[in-house]
């Protein structure tokens, strides 16, 4: 299992040495990723539903305006192997003035290290390939490289996601790869509820970063409720803490498990 696990994540890592990424934040998913295994035959379905409160004014043509724009995303993750698994999302968007449309779709591959190696933190990666329409995103193509590390200390737990992201058609290309890291630490208030603080950035091309007030820079405080034994309901409010990035956003997300129960 070690080699097969080790050389699958060497091929994801290889298979995005090509093609160049713009400052830009995920209005579809905002979420840190944590170390979630599923085994073959068991699934996730995911609602991710984001409210731009306060968010960019201008764009240049056909990107549209940030400001009180709706999303919603649907997210399909399966078990393939006990520590691989493939994620599909489909993406929909409203700008002001029109209603909810079709915004694109996004392939997602999970790799984990298996918890048997007994590494100090769990360490996963998920890749992600998104194919979008320009008036939500100015990269039509864009593909990222999202790291998972995760640590617990009794209650506390603290997921880093180092991610590095760049586009392959559109504006753009020519940046190449964006530092786009984000972090959570989450507190097990109950064995339902869990209080959270959430902050995420993108610093430009790297190396090097772009000057501080281009940068984004938010801090999504909120939490994650068990709803059922496998259903799970994650909320918070995020603030801008610099003009290049949105300056409230509204997150939801749903996460239905189902399937095979774990083993």
């Amino acid at each position: 299992m070690r080699p097969q696990i080790g050389s699958l994540l060497i091929a994801a890592a290889a298979c995005l040495s090509f093609g160049p990424a713009a400052l830009a934040q995920d209005p579809f998913e905002i979420h840190v990723y944590e170390y979630e295994t599923l085994h073959p035959g068991q699934f996730t379905f995911e609602t991710h539903l984001n409210y731009i409160g306060l968010g960019t004014h201008r764009a240049e043509p056909p990107l549209a305006p940030a400001n009180n724009q709706f999303h919603m995303t649907f997210e399909l993750t399966a078990g393939v192997l006990n520590n691989v698994s493939i994620g599909f999302m489909q993406l929909n968007g409203r700008v002001p003035g029109s209603g909810l449309q079709y915004a694109g779709w996004r392939v997602l591959p999970h790799f984990y290290v298996p918890e048997s190696w007994k590494w100090p933190v769990k360490v996963g990666l998920v890749a992600e390939f998104s194919f979008q329409k320009t008036i939500f995103e100015e990269n039509a193509r864009r593909v990222e490289l999202r790291p998972i590390l995760e640590k617990s200390f009794g209650r506390l737990q603290i997921d880093l996601n180092p991610v590095f992201e760049r586009a392959l058609h559109g504006p753009g290309t020519r940046d190449g790869w964006n530092f786009e890291p984000a972090v959570r630490v989450a507190w097990e208030a109950t064995p339902r509820f869990s209080p959270s603080l959430e902050y995420y950035s993108s610093t430009g091309p790297f190396p090097p970063v772009l000057p501080v007030n281009e940068q984004i820079h938010q801090f999504l405080p909120g939490a994650d409720l068990k709803l059922t034994k496998r259903i799970l309901w994650s909320f918070g409010v995020g603030v801008g803490a610099t003009p290049a990035g949105n300056r409230l956003v509204y997150k939801s997300r749903f996460e239905i498990e189902f399937g095979r129960p774990d083993i």
